[in-house]
């Protein structure tokens, strides 16, 4: 079959091992032999990765059943879905998917009986979807809306906040943001939350540059953002 001709060609590429990266961890020594490849920018971390797409990307294009499960799947995964409601301030929210789109919209209604009106697209951010809406935290009042956005699946969050009244997003934006909550403070002019240093490396746009960066700076700081 033409799977099993492509299985008969691999050549899995060599990896190379490194006995020299040792850490003491409760007294014992582990050995981190394959470290270099947390640098997702060198050379040799993206000649390895090539060599990997060059055996993995024609045996998936060869095969035979993944049209059909991709069809089934669609087909199973396209039917509406609500979150369930939640009530911020004086207003309505929930999330809503008409079936296939790639991210939830969280939608506002005024009151229980008015008309749903959308508060935030994830879909407009991206052609591919992949741009995601993370933690959304509302003002006590209900007037704000603290939201964190990741891009490709990234545990790194840009936070914007945006007027609820009016849908009006501000101009604030922060970012390197990681693994934290929105808090905001009971007179609802703004809200706690950590942020990691700014990294120096000309990768800072990958995830694996900033856990490097975290070996020296191993907890966030905690922020207050005034709005």
């Amino acid at each position: 079959s033409t799977m099993a001709e492509h299985c008969d060609k691999w050549n899995y590429p060599f990896v190379r091992r490194d006995d020299s990266v040792v850490e003491t961890r409760c007294g014992i020594q582990v050995r981190d032999c394959y470290r270099w490849l947390e640098d997702p920018d060198s050379e040799e971390t993206t000649s390895f990765v090539k060599a990997q797409n060059a055996i993995t990307m024609p045996y998936l294009a060869a095969c035979p059943v993944k049209e059909k499960y991709h069809a089934r799947m669609s087909d199973l995964y396209n039917y509406p879905k609500y979150s369930c409601p939640f009530k911020r301030g004086s207003r309505y929210f929930y999330y809503y998917n008409t079936g296939l789109q790639n991210q939830d919209v969280l939608y506002v209604q005024q009151s229980l009986q008015s008309e749903a009106e959308v508060f935030i697209d994830p879909n407009q951010w991206s052609d591919d979807g992949t741009v995601a809406l993370g933690n959304c935290s509302f003002s006590e009042n209900g007037e704000y809306c603290a939201y964190g956005i990741s891009e490709s699946g990234s545990d790194w969050r840009t936070i914007k906040v945006k007027r609820v009244d009016t849908k009006e997003l501000l101009s604030d934006e922060l970012k390197w943001v990681k693994f934290c909550s929105i808090a905001w403070t009971h007179d609802n002019n703004g809200f706690f939350y950590q942020r990691f240093p700014e990294p120096d490396t000309s990768s800072a746009g990958t995830e694996t540059s900033q856990v490097l960066n975290q070996k020296e700076n191993v907890s966030g700081d905690i922020s207050i953002h005034v709005c």
